[in-house]
């Protein structure tokens, strides 16, 4: 028998050890396993002293590709973890470093990494009840306490989803959905879009989040259908704006059903108006759906909840749990403020969520989402507000927006320094480096520093427009970040910009790919 036939044969007979489950092999194997995984991860974050190891994208490319290679015998889980060690797990953004402060991009709490751990072990589908049991609970207690936080009424509810861009789409589907029942007698679900779809319209600001536009193509609508209103110096809405466009789209017999309120812009953190603006809705007969992904961390704020004051007047939420709450990848929520609403998503399969089981008081989720098999994630939430607290929690939220304040305020005390947003409404702050000697493309400066602070290791930051010019962005979701980072960071930004500028320095790209 050759070693091929000898290992499969071993594998026949050697199933009990691949999987998890009641007997001695699989609980077995399963803390040897874990073991090693723990004591490798251990083992690269101890060394993982920079944000990122510097590689260029071609040398990342190229480790990667390198170590693409299976086995038909399969290796030791040992051999596996060493084989990825450098291609990937010191070749990936160490996102909980001090200094990875780019995007909206939290470092993960021990609680929502345990969490992972229970959700992969469990693997619970949450489309049906008899597939997810006591887990469909926790999400529906869940949804309840946060709706209960946000103030809405006893009529909502809402669905766990994977983030940001799925809950924007759901809330814009229901607003379509809903306006075309109630205004049109039209119901998309049976009859498809009603004629002249193509009037259809929903407004948001300039600067709110591109899944808006998304939402609006992948519902049949188009881009166009997205009417966008300019913002004022603090880079919110102007009410004045939304009240001469809605007139002016009904004066061209146009059918604006929803507006988009944006809680927490990407770049700034802006905070859209949203007691007037649901003024508006009212009084035009819209939808509101108040896109909270990045500002909804707010709800547990000491501080800042004020500034929350209008999202319990919304008809839809989108929240985020793997932003300002901490949690891995990926974990998001949809609220509606009327769960009747929810119906036109609903739909009926005999082998999944048959109607009897409606009848019968039996909870399939899968009603509530657009997704069918959907992840345990309230599992992420429920441990952390467990284990964590939802009054720490808060103080974290509130800290680091004060190192944001501070951030802002020593960049704006340097001169070679333009601060978009002095006063930060969250926890970003946009700013461009300008330096006293003349600079022929200040834009592509900006885009070096970003690019040479991540290949030298020495912080992650990103970058972005600024009207149409060039920018950098500080975004410090990070608890452990603090001021002296914060400076560090800033003197290692001037002092690159101005070698640069000088001309002492090129980003050789040649190099990097190399």
């Amino acid at each position: 028998m050759d070693a091929l036939q000898s290992h499969l044969q071993k594998t026949v007979n050697n199933y009990d050890s691949l999987f998890l489950h009641h007997g001695f092999e699989g609980r077995k194997a399963f803390q040897e396993q874990m073991g090693l995984v723990v004591q490798k991860l251990t083992e690269v974050f101890s060394v993982s002293d920079k944000p990122f190891n510097g590689q260029s994208p071609q040398q990342v490319k190229n480790e990667v590709e390198f170590m693409m290679r299976f086995s038909n015998g399969g290796y030791s889980l040992e051999e596996a973890l060493d084989d990825i060690e450098g291609p990937i797990l010191k070749n990936s953004l160490h996102i909980s470093h001090r200094k990875s402060i780019a995007h909206l991009h939290c470092p993960p709490l021990i609680s929502g990494i345990a969490a992972e751990l229970i959700i992969g072990a469990l693997n619970q589908s949450m489309d049906s009840w008899d597939q997810s049991t006591a887990a469909t609970y926790v999400e529906k207690e869940l949804v309840r306490q946060l709706a209960e936080k946000a103030e809405l009424p006893d009529t909502a509810d809402g669905t766990f989803t994977s983030g940001g861009t799925q809950s924007n789409y759901m809330g814009l589907l229901l607003a379509r959905d809903h306006f075309c029942h109630r205004n049109l007698n039209h119901l998309v679900q049976e009859e498809g879009l009603p004629p002249g779809f193509e009037r259809l319209r929903i407004l948001c600001s300039e600067e709110a989040h591109f899944t808006v536009q998304k939402s609006a193509a992948q519902l049949g609508l188009g881009k166009q259908a997205v009417v966008t209103i300019k913002t004022d110096d603090r880079h919110r809405m102007k009410i004045e704006d939304v009240e001469d466009t809605l007139t002016e789209l009904k004066a061209k017999e146009l059918l604006p059903f929803a507006i988009v309120a944006t809680c927490g812009t990407t770049d700034y953190g802006s905070i859209d108006p949203l007691i007037e603006l649901k003024g508006l809705a009212r009084q035009h007969g819209l939808w509101m759906h108040v896109d909270a992904a990045f500002g909804g961390g707010l709800l547990f704020s000491h501080s800042h909840r004020e500034k929350l004051n209008g999202l319990s007047l919304a008809d839809s939420i989108t929240l985020d749990f793997h932003k300002l709450f901490y949690q891995p990848i990926s974990c998001g929520l949809f609220l509606v403020s009327d769960r009747q609403n929810l119906r036109y998503l609903s739909h009926h399969a005999d082998y999944l969520n048959p109607v009897e089981d409606e009848e019968e008081g039996i909870s399939n989720l899968v009603n509530k989402s657009v997704q069918t098999t959907k992840r345990f994630d309230a599992l992420k939430v429920l441990l952390t507000f467990k284990t964590v607290g939802t009054s720490l929690l808060g103080k974290m939220i509130d800290d680091t927006i004060e190192v944001a304040r501070e951030a802002a305020k020593q960049l704006d005390e340097r001169a070679e320094f333009l601060v978009e947003n002095p006063l930060p409404e969250l926890n970003t702050v946009v700013f461009r480096f300008q330096p006293q000697t003349t600079v022929k493309d200040t834009d592509e400066l900006n885009r070096l520093i970003q690019q040479e602070l991540l290949y030298q290791g020495k912080a992650a930051i990103s970058k972005t427009s600024i009207n149409g010019r060039t920018g950098l962005k500080f975004t410090l979701l990070n608890p452990r970040t603090n001021l002296q980072d914060i400076k560090e960071v800033i003197n290692d930004v001037e002092e690159i910009g101005r070698e640069i500028a000088l001309g002492g320095y090129r980003l050789d790209k040649c190099e990097r790919d190399s």
